[in-house]
C-alpha cells in the first residue's frame, strides 16, 4: 500500500472498484488464502475504506458471486437455453473471466458458499432437464444428461478462458457439439446402432 491516501470517489464508483479488485485477488489465491489487506492493497485503498463498503470478507465474496450470477442471467436467461445461450455464456465469461472462474470453479469448494453453487447447479439441471425431455425419455439417462450438460458447458468455457479464448467465432459451435454428444449418448438405445 502506498503512502498516498486513496482518491475520494463517489460511493458507487468506490464499491465497483473494490469489487473488481477483490475479484482479481480472490481469483489468484482463493477465498481462504486472500485477506482483506490483500484486497485493500489490490484496490489501492486502506482497510478502513474497505470496511465502509463491506462488513466482512464473506460478504464481499458473496457479493461478487451474486453479481456474476446476475450478469450471466442477464446474458443467458434463466428458463430456457436457446441457440444463442452458449455464445451469450462465452461473452459473459470473456467480460469478467475472474468472476466466472470464481463462480464455477472455486466457490463450490468453499462450504460457506455451497448454498449458492448448489442452487445454481440445481437450477441449471432443471432447465436442462426441461429442454432435454423433448428428445430423451424420462428416467435416469435424462437425469444424467441434465446434470452433466451444465457441468460440461461451464468446464468447457473455463477451459476456453484458460487457453486464451481461441477462435471465439467457433468456440460456441465446438461446445455445442460436445453437448449434442452427451444428448446423443443419453438417448442411445441399447443394442441399436443409432441414438433415438
Amino acid at each position: 500500500m502506498s503512502d498516498v491516501s486513496p482518491k475520494r470517489l463517489p460511493r458507487a464508483e468506490r464499491r465497483a472498484q473494490i469489487l473488481a479488485a477483490a475479484t482479481r485477488a480472490f481469483a489468484r489465491h482463493g477465498f481462504a488464502d486472500t485477506g482483506l489487506d490483500d484486497i485493500a492493497e489490490e484496490a489501492g485503498i486502506t482497510r478502513v475504506v474497505l470496511y465502509r463498503h463491506f462488513d466482512s470478507k464473506a460478504e464481499l465474496y458473496r457479493t461478487i458471486l451474486d453479481r456474476a450470477c446476475e450478469r450471466i442471467a442477464e446474458r443467458v436467461g434463466t428458463d430456457d437455453f436457446e441457440d444463442d445461450a452458449i455464445p451469450a455464456l462465452l461473452d459473459a465469461a470473456a467480460e469478467d473471466p475472474d468472476a466466472f472462474r470464481l463462480l464455477f470453479r472455486f466457490a463450490n469448494r468453499e462450504r460457506e458458499f455451497r448454498d449458492l453453487t448448489d442452487a445454481l447447479s440445481d437450477a441449471a439441471a432443471t432447465v436442462a432437464r426441461t429442454n432435454l425431455a423433448k428428445q430423451i425419455p424420462a428416467g435416469p439417462w435424462l437425469d444424467w444428461a441434465a446434470q452433466l450438460i451444465p457441468a460440461v458447458t461451464t468446464d468447457a468455457v473455463i477451459a476456453w478462458l484458460d487457453n486464451g479464448q481461441p477462435d471465439p467465432d467457433v468456440a460456441a459451435g465446438r461446445i455445442r457439439a460436445a453437448i449434442h454428444g452427451i444428448s446423443a449418448a443419453a438417448a442411445y438405445v441399447e443394442g441399436g446402432d443409432t441414438p433415438r
